[in-house]
């Protein structure tokens, strides 16, 4: 399970980059980071990459959604985290690239799960599970329209969107290399098969060229 070392890893890295951007304050021990404003950004390269705060109150894109539905969210990134760390378990004697795809989608769900879980509460301003995603790397990208709006940039996002993303697409690529194969290798049974024919059939012909041959004798 040493894979796991990068969900730890990529989680802490995550929840860093957002403290960093959002600032945080713990009297006691005498911590105070004030970080950016609200919508502020900087320009890292040109208009192209910049860092914004911004934070996402519901899905993936900044799609918005009711309480229920946060809560909702919320309690089946829990789920399917467990889930996949279950699954790591199973295929813990599985490539090294697989493990890796389920671990960065893992480290993902994580770290979103812990903003919308506990940044409510951290931040006073919501209740367990209703917490706000901050977002922060923004990129140019062309204009498109999803679910109805149209975006001019990429949306807004984190390390732990990031990680999902580039785990999703391994998996994506992994499948189809494994089809790929998959269709390229011939079935043992089918192939069992053909050679059971191919044998009949070399039977056949022979027997019926000794069928000739002994019609010929006979003549």
């Amino acid at each position: 399970m040493n894979i796991l070392y990068v969900t730890f890893a990529v989680v802490i890295l995550d929840q860093i980059t957002k403290i960093v951007v959002k600032g945080i304050s713990i009297p006691f021990l005498g911590i105070t980071l004030s970080g950016m404003e609200y919508g502020q950004s900087y320009n890292v390269f040109g208009d192209f990459f910049k860092i914004t705060f911004v934070e996402n109150p519901g899905m993936a894109f900044g799609i918005d959604v009711s309480d229920t539905s946060k809560l909702f969210l919320s309690l089946f990134s829990l789920v399917a985290s467990i889930g996949i760390i279950i699954y790591l378990y199973k295929v813990r004697k599985e490539g090294f690239a697989i493990r890796l795809s389920l671990a960065l989608i893992l480290s993902g769900a994580i770290g979103n799960l812990i903003d919308r879980t506990f940044y409510g509460i951290i931040y006073d301003y919501a209740p367990i599970f209703y917490g706000r995603v901050v977002d922060f790397f923004n990129v140019d990208f062309f204009d498109f329209t999803l679910f109805n709006h149209t975006y001019e940039r990429w949306p807004i996002f984190n390390i732990a969107d990031a990680s999902v993303s580039i785990g999703v697409i391994m998996l994506l690529i992994l499948h189809r290399e494994k089809r790929t194969v998959n269709e390229l290798t011939p079935d043992p049974i089918l192939a069992e098969v053909s050679e059971e024919r191919n044998d009949s059939g070399k039977n056949e012909l022979l027997n019926s060229d000794l069928n000739s041959q002994d019609t010929k004798d006979n003549v």
